[in-house]
């Protein structure tokens, strides 16, 4: 009887996963898969698409993962770019500036020094601000990233957004370098605690992290989290964004087993403990995504809802209460994607790894077309709370 009752007091000790159901469930229908160019979406009114920077025939032509962030009444943008192909040893970071809310862009300039040790590769690890400073992560792959040792985060911080501090590691709370890869994504919850996730080494294994350092360059700290069973050195769950939901913020990643199907995990004690995540019926081309939250509280999720391999459509897909996704947009579709126009590894037509930003009553979403062409979309925040057509 004793060990009867040290075993139930032990049960409800240990954390245990939430629930096996997805944290939540898209509505029946939502995407019409006989239309995949654009799934009989339609784009919502004021809907706008400008030109960061496009590539021309002598200069370098591959371009990815474009972040956003606004800072001081500027818009700043930031990829990764190399000569053709994708993560090559020549890959470095550029950055560019908007006065004019997203229209116009200065001419891409170099936003982190490039590699100096031979065989190591830098790629862009997105931005932070509290308010008064900005922060551009760089992620840096000492034996490149096709090696598949993965790598650490970098960051330099600047008061202007044009003169940087020399680079540091990103520390975690034990006064350690954190061992990861950034994903580009920080969130802030309500209380000022910051939540993302890094990429473990060796190898690229994620877990959500959070720190409440207000400039998020240190005290940083590895939420309880059980990676899906995975063969290699990359975890099956990758690239994940955040919306809150409630008082719990739901965790969305890109399904490295090829379900097409957005996997999703849940927080409810402020990014210290995460349940196992569990497939969801959100449809995606296994890219990069990015959730967030509306100010009125709507959670969306900007992501290519395809399912398969062609990152075609670019949606945005949104739920009143993050319990139930019911409306969706259309960001770009088939019909207005530009051709490709120059060869290179991993590099094929379609939207490519989005990144969101909510400032001056719009919806950004950042993107490359094609690996190639550096875009980004912006929608009236208006037009995202009236009924989809």
């Amino acid at each position: 009887m004793r060990l009867c009752i040290l075993l139930v007091a032990l049960a409800l000790l240990t954390p245990v996963s939430r629930a096996e159901q997805p944290p939540f469930t898209v509505a029946p229908n939502l995407f019409n898969a006989s239309r995949p160019g654009d799934l009989g979406l339609h784009a919502a009114s004021g809907t706008e698409t400008f030109t960061i920077h496009a590539p021309v025939a002598g200069s370098d032509t591959f371009h990815n993962g474009v972040v956003l962030i606004a800072f001081k009444g500027v818009l700043y943008a930031q990829w990764q770019a190399s000569q053709r192909d994708e993560d090559t040893l020549d890959t470095w970071i550029a950055h560019s500036r908007s006065l004019d809310g997203g229209r116009t862009w200065s001419p891409p300039a170099p936003l982190s020094p490039r590699p100096e040790r031979p065989g190591e590769m830098r790629s862009n690890g997105g931005w932070w601000t509290d308010g008064e400073r900005l922060v551009a992560f760089t992620n840096v792959w000492p034996t490149g990233f096709q090696s598949g040792d993965g790598g650490y985060t970098e960051y330099r911080i600047s008061m202007d957004g044009e003169t940087w501090s020399s680079p540091r590691r990103v520390m975690g709370r034990d006064g350690k370098p954190v061992e990861g890869i950034i994903e580009q994504d920080p969130h802030r919850l309500p209380d000022g605690r910051i939540v993302t996730a890094f990429h473990e080494r060796p190898g690229m294994i994620v877990a959500p992290y959070f720190t409440d350092d207000p400039v998020a360059v240190t005290g940083w700290v590895r939420g309880r989290f059980e990676n899906l069973p995975y063969t290699g050195r990359v975890s099956r769950e990758l690239e994940p964004s955040l919306f809150l939901q409630a008082t719990c913020a739901v965790m969305v990643f890109r399904d490295q087993a090829e379900s097409f199907r957005t996997l999703a995990s849940q927080s409810c004690d402020r990014g210290e403990s995460w349940s196992r995540p569990v497939l969801t019926d959100m449809p995606d081309a296994r890219a990069k995504q990015s959730a967030g939250n509306l100010p009125d509280g709507t959670a969306f999720l900007a992501t290519a809802v395809s399912h398969d391999r062609m990152r075609i459509p670019l949606a945005v897909t949104l739920s009143t209460d993050g319990r139930h996704f019911d409306r969706a947009f259309l960001l770009r579709g088939a019909g207005d994607l530009q051709p490709l126009r120059f060869a290179g590894r991993f590099k094929r037509p379609g939207f490519h790894y989005p990144k969101s930003l909510i400032w001056n009553d719009h919806l950004y979403v950042a993107y490359t077309t094609n690996k190639e062409d550096v875009q980004v979309t912006r929608v009236p925040l208006a037009a995202l709370t009236t009924p989809a057509p």
